[in-house]
Order: structure tokens, then sequence, then C-alpha cells
């Protein structure tokens, strides 16, 4: 069984009990939606096996992808909001995201874990800065702000951290009914 960062059902979420006073509007709600992101994703796939991790019910992705997509994507995301370019390592890590054979559940949570901690931090250290700074995305370039980047790391993560948490669903439900 992996250590988890679950939620008890009985508490609110991260942005109903934990204030954060010393973090702008903004990074706050980045920070709970990464909080909230940890519990659900332990709640719900903790007990997950390293085959059901690998499973594609109904053709759907792993939630091994969506786990390793998650801890990617923050880290590019924020890469992009600290103003600078991706990295080699980066961009190879961008090509073998689907690649979870080799990974046990363990190794996946804490890379993922990792990814959340290191994230938090990086939020933390672009809390003060002006959010309308420029920002660009991509090879093209593509323009946004710090603020529009640091809202997506929310909005993606999010995004992703329903995906894994209603496939892990499916894969509970069928397991209970075979």
């Amino acid at each position: 069984m992996r250590k988890t960062a679950a939620r008890p059902f009985d508490q609110p979420e991260p942005w109903l009990r934990e204030s954060l006073p010393d973090v702008p509007a903004v990074p706050r709600a980045v920070l709970h939606a990464l909080q909230l992101a940890a519990e659900d994703l332990h709640t719900w796939c903790d007990e997950l096996t390293n085959q059901e991790l690998r499973a594609h019910p109904h053709g759907l992705p792993s939630v091994a992808f969506q786990l390793r997509h998650i801890a990617h994507s923050m880290d590019r995301l924020l890469t992009y909001a600290e103003a600078r370019v991706l990295s080699p390592e980066q961009l190879a890590d961008l090509k073998t995201e689907a690649e979870t054979t080799a990974t046990t559940g363990e190794e996946l949570f804490a890379e993922l874990d990792s990814a959340l901690d290191k994230a938090r931090n990086r939020v933390r250290a672009l809390a003060h800065q002006d959010f309308e700074q420029l920002r660009t995305v991509g090879k093209k370039m593509l323009p946004t702000t710090l603020g529009g980047l640091l809202v997506h790391v929310a909005d993606h993560t999010q995004r992703h951290v329903g995906q894994a948490v209603t496939t892990a669903k499916i894969i509970l439900a069928e397991r209970n009914v075979t």
C-alpha cells in the first residue's frame, strides 16, 4: 500500500480549509488546486494494482499515463511561467510520457508527489510577481501572461486528475463486478 495524502471525505476541499494568507489570490488558488489534485489522486488511485494502473478500460488512457502527464506538464508549464525554454530533458520526457510499463505504482506516485512538491515551491516563488508579465509557450512562442500560465497549471492538472479518477472508478467498478 502506498503512502497516501488522501482527503477524508468529511473535510472540505483545500480552498475552504486553508487560507494561505501570505500568497496572493491567483497563486493561492493554484496551490489549492495542486493540493486537491494530490488528495484526489491518492484517494481514488492508491489501491490500484500495477496492472490496473496501466489498464485502458473502454479505450481510455491509463491512470499511469495521467500520473506521468500531470507530473511532466506541470514542470513544462512552470518553466514557461519562469520565462524559460524547455530543456532537452523536458522534451525527451514529453516523448516518453506514455511509456509506463517499466514503472511501478510506487514509482509513479513518488514521481507525481515529487513533481507536486516542486510545483508548489515554484508557484510560491512566482507568487508576488506581476501576473500581467508577458510569457510565451512552445516552439511557436504563443503569447500569454504569467497569470494565464499559473491558472492553466491548475486547470490542466485538474482536467487530467478528473480523467485519472474517472478511469480509476471504472476499474474499481469492474473489479467489483468480476
